[in-house]
């Protein structure tokens, strides 16, 4: 998405008031694949929530169904991405299709995602992360800086308690020689300064117990991020989830406890049982999809238009989320 286009988003919330006091959205993601940001099958990790009505949700998929046909029991978001199927999913994303104003995607570049994991050994922000996350690749070379933030996030991700901790020595070894040859300037100095991480990183990898929140798994602020988007008035958010096994009751029970009474509830439910999570699944598919095709220079101007209502500000992506070179 392009930097002019990005201010076009809004990831509007429903016009809707909840009943109760109360907001239940259905989400999927689209993407995830837990703590591998890097070297992994895709480069943007999309998570989607709806508020619609079952009846409202059923009748989206037999309209998307009816412009896009297939055999299939469930419908899933890779037919709807097919090119042969783009009307479909231009009407669904479209004025004319029930999503608009009642759904919303958070994208993650998950490059610059783990650079800002990189940033926070420095206790730094956005603006670090968007730096690094241009000069690594321009100064090094795309190839050489992925092998980097391979190598670092291996060393920061959590462990499961079944596998030995990973030894950081190899990603330091990188490090040191980015050091060496970086030009002198500020890139050189912050790498520098991640060098001087190395006793906090061993002593955080080699700590009694495993993380509980893995940092490194956008799954996690995706779902505090839905909530923070549909509480923003101040109402609770419950949540009803397709079935992710990162999800475990322990996760679900520290993200309750962090998010407090915004987060009323949060269930998983398979998605054959929920439309509101299949239309969850088609808007995150088509919406990685989209991102993915943007970030590698190919991006379709009139489906990345459709899509900017539907982004929320929080997202973590490249063209909006750092500065322009």
């Amino acid at each position: 998405m392009s930097a002019r286009s990005a201010r076009c988003q809004t990831g509007r919330r429903s016009s809707r008031s909840p009943r109760g006091g109360l907001i239940e959205i259905a989400c999927d993601e689209s993407g995830s694949e837990g703590e591998k940001l890097i070297g992994g099958n895709t480069a943007v990790f999309a998570h989607a929530g709806v508020h619609l009505s079952r009846a409202a949700a059923a009748g989206c998929i037999d309209h998307v169904r009816a412009r896009a046909p297939s055999p299939t029991v469930e419908y899933k978001s890779g037919i709807i991405r097919r090119g042969k199927h783009r009307e479909a999913l231009k009407w669904m994303l479209g004025p004319a299709g029930p999503l608009l104003g009642h759904a919303h995607v958070l994208l993650i570049d998950k490059a610059l995602f783990a650079t800002g994991r990189l940033a926070g050994l420095l206790a730094a922000g956005p603006e670090l992360a968007g730096f690094l996350h241009r000069e690594g690749p321009r100064t090094f070379g795309p190839e050489r800086w992925n092998a980097f933030l391979a190598a670092f996030t291996g060393v920061l991700r959590g462990r499961n308690g079944r596998v030995p901790a990973t030894d950081a020595g190899p990603a330091f070894d990188v490090l040191a020689a980015l050091c060496l040859a970086a030009p002198p300037g500020r890139l050189r100095d912050v790498l520098g300064e991640l060098r001087r991480t190395r006793t906090d990183v061993e002593a955080l990898l080699h700590g009694d117990r495993p993380p509980a929140l893995p940092s490194l798994d956008p799954l996690i602020p995706a779902i505090a991020g839905a909530v923070a988007h549909w509480g923003a008035g101040g109402v609770p958010v419950s949540i009803v989830h397709d079935r992710q096994t990162l999800l475990t009751d322990e996760r679900i029970a520290l993200l309750k406890a962090l998010l407090g009474p915004s987060l009323a509830g949060l269930r998983l439910v398979d998605s054959r049982t929920d439309t509101r999570i299949q239309v969850a699944d088609l808007l995150a598919g088509a919406a990685r999809k989209i991102a993915e095709d943007e970030l590698r220079g190919h991006g379709d101007p009139e489906l990345t238009a459709l899509l900017h209502p539907y982004v929320t500000p929080a997202s973590i992506w490249a063209p909006t989320g750092a500065p322009p070179p």
